[in-house]
């Protein structure tokens, strides 16, 4: 297994390269520019794309009070002008090349991304780091953007499906940041002031806090190159300042077990049941991501079994595993009929029992696996996502692994490995969210 650990005291201006070209991954090489700017990229000889973004170390669980929701606000405000270009020339520049470009903020990063033709990637540079490097957050888009974002928090409020994950977040997450919603609230947002999104800026949007990835057809020194132009005014007045580490560990924020209850006139009852899972370093991380697919990543999964096929009591139902720095969450998620409700959890509760105290059947553990190799695969064959993959080791762990360092540590769990973490993250305390048609005082 080849990793290269992620170093924050490697010297500005040196290059090292992380992973040698093997199946699954191409050349991946990093650059720590003067100022603390981190540049890795991917080499993928063969595709005619490459996929470009800049990520700032900053989420919504970075905010204080009196900043809630500018993480997200300022993924809007980057689009609207620079002190080169406004928010017209940025969008007719990338749409005049066909670029797949957007912008991403979760609870511990924000990203600015544009997929393009190996051809453009100089303009992909140029536009994107202008937008990150040079924004001029200009009063007037701030009041547009606030309108903007109130009504993608009123079309997120019309799906409950999506609501309910805020439910069970706010009360599972109850004394940290990690409870908050991405968006923000309509109180936080209209109450959000353009010096305090500026502030935001000014302290996370600094070479030290920033990560510059690229995966496709291009070259590095290149691409290097092209980085240091964009940012070299803020480069300069960052000096010797190094790169920040990657976010690891810090004390895992305390959870609350319950029921939360959001009253809601809906044709179908949203359910999530959920406890604390492992943070992403954690060791088991890939025994409970293994558990996770058995119990509820397919239509052969036990849940989708019992709950769907056998007794037909819902549409939707699967089992999922999410992860931070110092915590996690595993949870169940079924849609079903308010009336229905009860079942559905008295099955589900069941189902979590037996595995609890019983593990799961090798035929299970092989099913498992090969749905996790088919899907990891797949799923990181495109530029974007190994763009997306880069960033998320250079952000989040201790070092680099390759396609094939992951997939070897799927292959090596056993199932005395899926076991013991299901004994201990399904004997823990249980955290239930429903939005439905119910009473404020309704049981479950």
């Amino acid at each position: 297994m080849t990793t290269v650990p992620i170093a924050a005291e490697q010297e500005p201006g040196s290059t090292i390269t992380l992973l040698e070209p093997q199946e699954g991954t191409g050349l991946v090489r990093r650059t720590v520019l003067p100022g603390g700017l981190r540049v890795v990229t991917e080499t993928m000889p063969g595709v005619r794309s490459v996929a470009f973004g800049i990520s700032a170390t900053t989420g919504s669980r970075d905010e204080d009070d009196a900043h809630a929701g500018s993480a997200h606000f300022l993924e809007h405000l980057l689009f609207k002008g620079t002190e080169r270009r406004d928010a017209l020339e940025i969008s007719a520049l990338l749409d005049g090349v066909g670029a797949d470009h957007n912008a991403y903020t979760t609870k511990e990063q924000t990203t600015y991304y544009a997929k393009v033709l190996d051809r453009d990637l100089p303009l992909a540079v140029d536009v994107v780091g202008d937008m990150v490097a040079n924004s001029v957050l200009d009063p007037g888009e701030v009041e547009t953007e606030r309108g903007v974002i109130l009504e993608e928090i009123a079309m997120y409020e019309d799906e409950p499906a999506d609501v309910v994950d805020d439910v069970f977040a706010a009360h599972f997450y109850a004394s940290s940041p990690l409870g908050r919603p991405v968006l923000g609230t309509n109180d936080t947002i209209r109450a959000l002031p353009r010096d305090r999104i500026l502030e935001q800026y000014r302290r996370s949007y600094v070479p030290s806090e920033l990560v510059v990835s690229a995966a496709g057809n291009l070259d590095h020194d290149a691409v290097v190159r092209m980085v240091a132009e964009v940012f070299r005014a803020k480069l300069a007045e960052a000096g010797d300042a190094r790169p920040a580490g990657p976010r690891l560990g810090g004390a895992a924020p305390g959870v609350a077990p319950g029921t939360a209850l959001l009253a809601r006139e809906t044709e179908q009852a949203h359910v999530i049941l959920g406890r604390e899972g492992v943070k992403r370093t954690d060791p088991r991380w890939y025994a409970l991501r293994v558990l996770s697919a058995a119990l509820g990543g397919g239509m052969s999964s036990r849940l989708f079994q019992e709950v769907r096929e056998k007794r037909g009591l819902a549409y939707s139902v699967h089992g999922y595993s999410s992860s931070y720095s110092d915590t996690g969450m595993f949870q169940v998620y079924v849609g079903c009929l308010p009336d229905k409700t009860d079942e559905v959890l008295a099955v589900c509760r069941a189902e979590l029992a037996k595995a609890a105290s019983g593990g799961i059947t090798p035929e299970e553990l092989v099913r498992a696996k090969g749905q996790i190799r088919g899907s990891w695969v797949l799923g990181t064959e495109g530029t974007s996502a190994r763009m997306g993959r880069l960033t998320g080791h250079e952000l989040g762990h201790p070092r680099h692994l390759s396609l094939n360092a992951d997939l070897a540590l799927f292959d090596a769990v056993t199932l005395d490995d899926v076991g013991a973490i299901a004994e201990e993250v399904l004997n823990r305390p249980e955290t239930l969210a429903v939005v439905g048609p119910y009473e404020d005082d309704r049981a479950f």
